[in-house]
């Protein structure tokens, strides 16, 4: 669930703890509307972020917080992340292949 570069970037944005609303993520992550909405409905749907809607004069905001459990499958797959990364770098380093480095956008 949270291997989706959307949904952790989506989980990333809520760590603080914070609510944040609907246009303050899609800013942070850059999703269009219909793509934050099904992914945040998916997160919600498995319980790792809450998405409580309010009404402000004529309009309803949307806000989103990360849960507990959010945080807590947030931490393991880091965990999960950094056991990767601590046994490649005990495994002998790969061939060069003469190709440059890969420099492609990612998201940060």
């Amino acid at each position: 669930m949270i291997s989706a570069p959307c949904r952790l970037g989506i989980l990333a944005t809520l760590i603080p703890g914070l609510p944040v609303t609907f246009t303050e993520m899609k800013d942070a992550t850059s999703l269009s509307d219909g793509n934050l909405h099904v992914q945040t409905r998916k997160l919600a749907d498995v319980g790792y972020i809450s998405i409580n809607k309010t009404s402000r004069g004529k309009r309803t905001v949307t806000e989103f917080r990360i849960t507990d459990l959010g945080l807590e499958k947030l931490r393991l797959h880091v965990m999960k992340l950094q056991r990767i990364l601590d046994a490649e770098s005990t495994a002998q380093a790969p061939a060069k292949s003469g190709k440059p480095a890969d420099d492609s956008a990612v998201w940060a």
